[in-house]
């Protein structure tokens, strides 16, 4: 008797999955609640666990959109042989051969399932290069083409493009010349930029979003972490970054203007005495912004771990949807990739967002002397149905008065 396993409910919104990557093939021998693939969602990556041991029969593959409730695999009665999972995968695999030719097309294992056959990250590289994944030998288990095999097929692709030269000019002699490459391609959406491009629109358009800029002179911070990086690395075994002071400045302010804590639910205006700090990350798969609850309890060495935490899981695809739901204000850091200027979009459904930018050394007047001061330029998209304009300056003045004095941080003034 064989039991369908079919996707779980992962969360309140999510209505539907991708099926990202089989981490077993068909045919092979499961044990009870080993993970046999990963689903992609809206907000997170999960892996599928086997509900019962036995034999593995793949339904859904690679890259199909799933909704919740569908069957993803069936596995059947069966015991594991003795020689392992390999002999149970090869008849499946001869089966599936001749449903997906392009599946098998190795000359190296001609019996084997994931020969030939490349992994999601692997097939978005090849088809950025304008490899075809057949002329690609896999390194992988069975040979299946992994990332790290996709990304070393570039010299492979320059070095046999002169080769196929020599036979073209007999047909391309009469040809009129090309000015240049005009290729195109095209990629299915994922489910997390289309859900990312659903939102930002809707904030677009159903916010009254206003942006207001600041300038902060970045010198005590810097001053401050010189003095006291090693000492807090050697004590903590974490580094002391800018975001820390930002997070903490950030929450002082919150405190004092309420406000831009507050969100909007049907007609009513929703305050909150914590303040969950949603940070930003730039993973693999898309935007995604993991929350620090209740940063305003926690000290510069608790924030930095738990950004560590959440940043090396947001880098690795395991965040979960609880460590990404429920924040009450954002802050991103363009400045890390170049940006001197932006407007962020708030992150909905909260009501504000503050953008950090790179650090640039430019002439500022100090008590009647033009000097050079490692200057950033920070900036607010607030919610002006929630946030008056003297609220969300006087907010955005009191971090750049925090941070232009780091030591009110630590005394609370």
């Amino acid at each position: 008797m064989s039991l369908e396993i079919k996707v779980p409910t992962v969360g309140e919104s999510i209505t539907e999955v991708t099926l990202s990557q089989w981490l077993k093939q068909d045919g092979d021998y499961v044990e009870m609640d080993e993970n046999i693939a990963e689903l992609e969602s809206d907000k997170a990556t999960f892996e599928l666990p086997a509900e019962k041991a036995g034999i593995l029969r793949i339904i859904a593959q690679e890259g199909d959109t799933l909704e919740i409730g569908a069957v993803v695999c069936t596995i059947e009665e069966g015991e594991a042989p003795a020689g392992g999972a390999a002999p149970a995968a090869k008849p499946a695999a001869e089966a599936t051969q001749a449903a997906a030719p392009a599946a098998a097309a190795t000359d190296e294992d001609p019996d084997s399932y994931a020969a030939g056959t490349a992994s999601p990250a692997a097939a978005k590289i090849l088809r950025e290069k304008g490899i075809d994944p057949s002329t690609i030998k896999g390194t992988g288990k069975d040979g299946r083409i992994t990332k790290e095999d996709a990304e070393k097929a570039q010299p492979a692709a320059k070095a046999a493009a002169p080769a196929a030269k020599p036979a073209a000019p007999a047909t391309t002699a009469t040809a009129a010349p090309v000015a240049g490459a005009r290729n195109e391609r095209r990629e299915k959406l994922s489910s997390l930029r289309k859900t990312i491009a659903k939102r930002l629109v809707a904030v677009k358009n159903e916010t009254a979003m206003l942006t207001t800029f600041n300038e902060v002179n970045m010198q005590p911070i810097m001053d401050l972490r010189a003095k006291y990086k090693d000492t807090f690395k050697e004590k903590f075994g974490i580094g002391l970054g800018f975001m820390s002071f930002f997070t903490k400045a950030v929450t002082t302010a919150l405190a004092e203007w309420p406000a831009v804590n507050a969100r909007i639910e049907d007609n009513e205006i929703v305050y909150s005495d914590f303040a969950d700090i949603s940070i930003a990350v730039s993973a693999p798969k898309g935007l995604v912004v993991p929350v620090i609850r209740n940063a305003e309890s926690m000290s510069l060495e608790q924030i930095e771990k738990e950004i560590a935490s959440l940043a090396g899981k947001a880098r690795d695809n395991k965040l979960t949807i609880e460590e990404m739901t429920g924040g009450t204000f954002t802050i991103t850091n363009g400045g890390v990739f170049g940006s001197m200027m932006s407007t962020p979009i708030i992150n909905a459904p909260q009501s504000a967002i503050l953008g950090m930018h790179n650090i640039i050394q430019r002439p500022v007047a100090e008590n009647g002397q033009v000097v050079i001061r490692p200057m950033m330029y920070i900036a607010l998209s607030y919610d002006h149905r929630i946030i008056d304009g003297r609220e969300s300056v006087s907010f955005l003045v009191r971090v750049k008065q925090l941070l232009e004095d780091p030591a009110r941080l630590l005394l609370g003034v």
